[in-house]
C-alpha cells in the first residue's frame, strides 16, 4: 500500500489504522494517539466498510458527532457494491466512493484521482482505513461510482 501511495506521489503523511476502534482511538487523540505531532489530524480520511471491532458505518456515525470533524472529507474504499451501502454512505456525509482494486497499477490510478480530488491545495494528513473531480460537489458522495479503490 505505502508503494502504491509512493507512485501515486501522495506528498502527504500516511497514517494507518487496523481497524474501525482504532480508527476512533486515533482521531479522539487518545492514548499515544493524544501526540498530534506524531499523530497529526488528518485533512482526508479512506474508510473501508468492513472493519473488525467497528466497521465504518460505525466510524461514520462517531466521527459526523464530531464537531470537529463534521466537514473532514471522507472516502469509502471498499469492494461492496450493495446500493444500499453506497445510499447508506451518502447519508452519512461520505464524499466519495470507491470500489476496491484488482492490482497495483488500478490502485495507483485510483490514488492519483483521489489526490487531484481531494489533496490538491490542501495541505493535510491523510488517513488511511485501508474520476472527474470539476464539478465534485462534497455533498453529492458520489455514491454512483464504480472505479478502482484501494483498501
Amino acid at each position: 500500500m505505502r508503494h502504491a501511495f509512493a507512485q501515486a506521489v501522495i506528498p502527504n503523511p500516511v497514517i494507518v489504522v487496523r481497524n474501525g476502534r482504532e480508527a476512533v482511538e486515533y482521531l479522539a487523540g487518545n492514548g499515544p494517539y493524544a501526540d498530534r505531532e506524531r499523530y497529526p489530524v488528518p485533512g482526508l480520511m479512506l474508510l473501508d466498510l468492513k472493519m473488525p471491532w467497528m466497521d465504518g458505518f460505525d466510524v461514520l456515525s462517531w466521527l459526523r458527532r464530531q464537531p470537529r470533524y463534521r466537514a473532514l472529507p471522507v472516502v469509502v474504499l471498499t469492494s461492496s457494491k450493495l446500493q444500499s451501502d453506497i445510499e447508506q454512505s451518502r447519508l452519512m456525509g461520505v464524499y466519495d466512493y470507491r470500489l476496491k482494486p484488482r492490482d497495483l497499477a488500478e490502485l495507483v490510478n485510483l490514488l492519483v484521482d483521489i489526490r487531484k480530488c481531494w489533496l490538491v491545495g490542501r495541505p493535510s494528513h491523510f488517513i488511511e482505513m485501508a474520476g472527474d473531480c470539476e464539478n465534485q460537489d462534497p455533498a453529492d458522495s458520489s455514491g454512483g461510482r464504480s472505479g478502482p479503490a484501494a483498501a
